[in-house]
């Protein structure tokens, strides 16, 4: 099993809850978060004086799935989102040992 996050800018969100869903992976955690890498956030003005904010609003999405699943979400988002400019967002891949479903105390694929 892996962990599949993606984050990318709050306006890509549908697009990617579209790819998750063409794939049927329906169980999404989703948040909007805040940080930069390579674009070093923003500055703003107020009063003719100078800030740096140096963050910028995001959205996480992260899901759960078998391997082959989590393979073909990759290479859709990979396709759809990418347009070669700074700021397309970031997919990250983690191995996950064990789910547990607490209800019923099922382990594994089982369990998602």
């Amino acid at each position: 099993m892996k962990k599949l996050t993606v984050v990318v800018k709050p306006s890509r969100k549908d697009e990617v809850l579209a790819i998750f869903e063409s794939c049927a992976v329906y169980g999404i955690m989703a948040e909007d978060i805040t940080g930069y890498g390579n674009q070093k956030g923003y500055t703003t003005s107020y009063r003719g004086l100078k800030g740096g904010v140096n963050v910028l609003t995001k959205t996480k999405l992260e899901t759960v799935g078998d391997d082959d699943t989590i393979y073909l979400l990759v290479k859709l988002l990979e396709e759809k989102l990418k347009t070669g400019k700074i700021g397309d967002g970031k997919l990250f891949i983690e191995d996950v040992e064990d789910v547990i479903r607490i209800r019923t105390g099922e382990h594994g694929e089982i369990a998602l």
